[in-house]
């Protein structure tokens, strides 16, 4: 039976269904306006309580926003995705990360005037399946929950399923050599695996650490280890932010790489900083399960290639990493995975795309070219100089 948390969810789809036209928008975008008139207006962060937003808040709270000589307000936690979309339409935060394919409809599905302006994290995610799910072929004729139709864990899941053999279904009840998929609040994801009503979920972290420490169920895939570093949730800003307070924006992105680069360094102290038992309460995790994902060590890695849940050791995916730099590889390649995806509701938009066109019209990257320039280039990073990369999926 569905609990409150994934009635939310439907709920929360379909109000950002809503939000995401034209007409839907265009009352918060109004208000935005007004408010926008503000001359100093400060740092407001909108997000939601998972290890993609950590850039975001370490910058918050680790002071980088202040030493780049900006005033910050205390990030906002949201529920879904709709009440953070809402909520920076109108004005009332103005630096939020969103789901990538989420970016992508709110630009081309309602137009919203907003640009990515680099990516928050890369990896993040895994696909957890129940203690009888072996593999994922073990997943035809059983129900895997995603958080939300517009997001890579549902674009990577439905690219896993497909080379496993096994149909895609969003309605109706699965045969054998199908899978019916459920939207589902991420926090809702553990106790409904635990309770038997799916047999598996994809999602960002800590929900996967989450089964895993609680020995409620064991990760199957992680989506690093299907396509490599990829992004998952990007920084999102208005254009005329952008394009009218250039200075500011610049620091909002240089607080932000910073932060990614103290990350990097000091994982097992963000765990801490980004769990419920810091006095910012910034999500309600607590400091193990954070550190499982922040912190693997080298044994656990080796584990997961002993098992098959990595495939590909020899990409070193640490499970979630840090780097800021939006490659226009990726976007182009999502644009085109997201046509092969089943989603549910209007996607004419999405039909019509060029993925090129989209790599270069929805990234606004000047900010974070300079900013990397601040602290040593993509090198600081751990990665080769150029800004272009060749993306690697393999199931």
């Amino acid at each position: 039976m569905p609990t409150e948390d994934s009635l939310f969810s439907r709920r929360d789809i379909m109000r950002l269904s809503a939000l995401l036209t034209a007409s839907g928008a265009l009352p918060f975008l109004n208000a935005r306006r007004a408010r926008a008139q503000e001359p100093d207006e400060p740092v407001r962060i909108g997000y939601l309580p998972i290890t993609d937003a950590t850039p975001l808040l370490v910058a918050h709270g680790k002071g980088f926003f202040e030493s780049e000589g900006l005033a910050v307000e205390k990030p906002v936690m949201f529920r879904g995705w709709s009440q953070v979309v809402e909520a920076f339409l109108a004005g009332q935060v103005n630096v939020v990360h969103l789901l990538s394919p989420i970016a992508i409809w709110a630009r081309y599905g309602s137009g919203i005037p907003a640009r990515v302006v680099a990516w928050n994290h890369t990896s993040g995610s895994g696909l957890t399946g129940a203690g009888d799910i072996a593999t994922i072929a073990d997943l035809g004729g059983r129900t895997v929950a995603v958080p939300h139709w517009y997001s890579i864990h549902n674009v990577v899941l439905q690219r896993l399923l497909r080379d496993n053999g096994l149909e895609v279904i969003t309605t109706g009840t699965p045969a054998a050599n199908q899978v019916a998929l459920s939207l589902m609040s991420p926090a809702d994801m553990v106790p409904a695996l635990a309770a038997g009503q799916i047999a598996g979920y994809i999602v960002a972290e800590p929900f996967n650490a989450a089964a895993e420490i609680n020995g409620i169920g064991k990760v199957l895939r992680f989506t690093g280890d299907v396509w490599r570093d990829h992004a998952c949730c990007l920084v999102f800003m208005h254009e005329d932010h952008l394009a009218n307070r250039p200075e500011w924006s610049q620091k909002v992105v240089n607080a932000m790489v910073k932060a990614q680069l103290w990350t990097r360094d000091n994982r097992a102290e963000t765990a801490q900083l980004l769990s419920a038992a810091d006095p910012q309460k910034y999500t309600p995790h607590s400091p193990e399960v954070l550190a499982r994902v922040l912190t693997p060590t080298d044994a656990d890695l080796q584990g997961y290639a002993v098992s098959g849940v990595v495939r590909h050791p020899d990409w070193q995916d640490r499970r979630i990493d840090f780097q800021p730099y939006p490659f226009p590889s990726y976007t182009a390649e999502l644009v085109r995975m997201l046509k092969d995806t089943q989603v549910e509701g209007e996607r004419g938009f999405l039909d019509a795309l060029d993925p090129d066109f989209v790599a270069g019209d929805l990234v606004d990257d000047r900010f974070v070219k300079k900013a990397l320039e601040g602290v040593g280039g993509l090198p600081a990073f751990g990665l080769p100089e150029g800004w272009t990369r060749q993306e690697v999926i393999e199931a």
